[in-house]
């Protein structure tokens, strides 16, 4: 990890970990989840809102005030809507997309969750799936939720992460190993 990035997810970690925390106490945890996939899913559909996150020329005031009214307007909980102000205030809201993750990371980790990053040469259909997370399950003893991305030039196979545990079985690392071996005899 680069060092800004380092430094981004620690601000992130340290933001989340007290938004968590009252939203807890609070028992707000849904609710909270639910605000945190709306401005994941806002994020992602707006340029706009981006670039207010994340340019240097947008004033702290201005970049206060626009991400209060959108806090607002999407219906945040309150203590998520507290945090992007005081975030805005202090700079720092090119870190949402990290307290995004963060935040998840922490509400999985409250219910029991882990989530499986899979990449496949091909898009899962919804019973491959099913059945992946069912078997994950089985070995990690908590509810697995897929994350699954497709690389076409794995060729076949799985690449499945699951915390620090990865299960490379695809094509393309078969061929690596074959190819390493026939170099060896050579």
């Amino acid at each position: 990890m680069s060092e800004p990035a380092s430094i981004s997810a620690g601000i992130a970690d340290r933001y989340a970990t007290a938004i968590f925390d009252i939203a807890a106490e609070s028992n707000a945890l849904d609710k909270l989840e639910t605000g945190i996939n709306d401005l994941a899913a806002a994020l992602a559909d707006s340029e706009d809102l981006r670039t207010l996150i994340t340019s240097p020329l947008v004033s702290r005031d201005e970049q206060a005030a626009a991400i209060s009214a959108v806090a607002d307007k999407m219906g945040l909980v309150e203590v998520l809507r507290n945090s992007l102000a005081l975030m805005a205030a202090k700079r720092r809201l090119f870190v949402v997309p990290a307290l995004i993750d963060a935040l998840r990371a922490r509400i999985a980790e409250a219910r029991g969750e882990v989530t499986a990053d899979v990449v496949s040469a091909k898009a899962l259909t919804k019973t491959q799936s099913d059945k992946l997370a069912k078997t994950l399950a089985e070995r990690v003893g908590k509810k697995v939720t897929i994350n699954a991305t497709v690389d076409a030039s794995i060729i076949g196979g799985l690449v499945v992460k699951v915390g620090s545990k990865m299960i490379d079985s695809s094509i393309r690392s078969k061929l690596n190993s074959l190819q390493n071996a026939m170099k060896e005899v050579g």
